[in-house]
């Protein structure tokens, strides 16, 4: 069927190419390209043998010549980007000038500031438009299957939804008494920012974790959550006709907490350089480099996750509510790819999303966040390839 360039060679892209290697008769060919090749020869190594073809390649993604370069000795038709979100828009631009279709999972932001919205990456929808390409935005989990719930939901259950509440519970323990189950950086970013959700037409902001709930998840049971600010928030509040209202929450065990309450009070979760012994640092990419790696997590995670949207709005007149969910487990998504849940479930749908472009089964072209497109087809791989969706229409709610 045909070739997909891989840049990043984290965990999600591990899962994303183990579930591309999977899924040969699209993706007949790889190439995994990311700034330490010797990471993607090993990943290599580990899959050769399969009827997919790997190749590798050295990149740095905030280079665009370096990726135009690639790009055109590749010839891919798409570009996965499972880099960093800060690499988003230079792998949009060198995807613009070889006229080659672009995914990835999280939205743009700058690496000076901790603010992440659509707007850098809806700026390129008439560029990409006219040069017959499309951009898919946000196909991981959330962003990307609660969006892609939240369209499934419209067109299936409901004639208007009002109110959506997203919730992400990672029930899995690793062991350790603080590490994050992605990158760091961003991780610690995205909950030491303030909070914020979709009200009447406008943001309303929150203190970092002001807002909490404790909420009984299925097939895992009561844990606080928190209301974060969350990206695909954005996009559905554009898309989803009749909204009323849009929040996001996440679950933290108290140790967590604890933990980052203390790293903020010593500054280490700063992201303002400061000079160390004649250099300049950044003390949350310090943190990071003496937190355990969260690729290093999969063999000592035990537990589940659970991540879905509750929806509630009106069909033919009256009122409804309905939830749908995934329910995946650490030791069983080890055991089949190396890797944990959170890992699994953004790369299993960007595996997914890209099949979905490369077989012209979504075939519009411009920048697209991943609800605007059919949900049937994403809904039934989700089925397929390892993450089966379950429904409610009398859940718990949110109050």
């Amino acid at each position: 069927m045909g070739k997909a360039l891989i840049i990043g060679c984290g965990g999600v892209a591990s899962v994303a190419i183990h579930k591309c290697c999977q899924n040969s008769e699209v993706f007949e060919e790889i190439c995994i390209a990311s700034r330490t090749k010797s990471k993607c020869d090993a990943l290599k190594a580990k899959l050769d043998g399969g009827k997919t073809k790997i190749t590798t390649a050295q990149v740095d993604a905030n280079n665009v010549d370096e990726l135009i370069a690639l790009i055109e000795a590749v010839k891919p038709d798409i570009v996965m980007n499972l880099a960093l979100p800060y690499q988003d828009l230079t792998i949009m631009d060198a995807c613009l000038a070889t006229k080659t279709n672009y995914l990835d999972t999280a939205n743009y932001e700058p690496e000076d500031t901790a603010k992440f919205e659509y707007k850098w990456q809806w700026a390129y929808r008439d560029r990409f438009k006219e040069a017959g390409i499309t951009a898919l935005l946000g196909s991981g989990f959330d962003p990307g299957v609660t969006s892609v719930f939240a369209a499934y939901a419209l067109k299936h259950h409901f004639d208007e939804i009002e109110y959506i509440d997203i919730l992400d519970c990672n029930a899995g323990d690793h062991g350790y008494p603080f590490a994050t189950n992605f990158n760091p950086e961003i991780n610690i970013r995205e909950v030491s920012a303030k909070g914020s959700y979709w009200e009447n037409g406008h943001w309303v902001e929150t203190e970092p974790m002001e807002i909490k709930r404790v909420y009984n998840f299925p097939e895992i049971g009561e844990k606080d959550m928190y209301l974060l600010h969350h990206e695909e928030i954005e996009s559905l509040a554009l898309n989803m006709p009749g909204i009323k209202r849009i929040r996001f929450f996440m679950t933290f065990g108290q140790s967590y907490l604890t933990h980052l309450k203390c790293l903020e009070n010593v500054g280490m979760t700063s992201i303002e350089p400061i000079e160390f012994e004649g250099k300049q640092i950044v003390p949350l990419q310090f943190l990071k480099a003496v937190l355990p790696d969260p690729s290093s997590l999969g063999p000592r995670t035990k537990g589940k996750t659970n991540i879905g949207c509750i929806f509630r709005g009106k069909k033919d007149g009256k009122d409804k509510t309905y939830y749908l969910y995934n329910v995946c487990d650490h030791e069983a998504c080890y055991k089949e790819v190396g890797s944990q849940a959170v890992s699994y479930t953004t790369g299993v749908p960007a595996m997914i999303g890209a099949m979905m472009l490369m077989t012209g089964t979504w075939d519009q072209k411009g920048v697209f966040n991943i609800e605007e497109f059919d949900p049937d087809p994403f809904m039934e791989a989700l089925n397929k390839w390892g993450l089966p969706w379950k429904e409610s229409f009398e859940p718990e709610l949110v109050e």
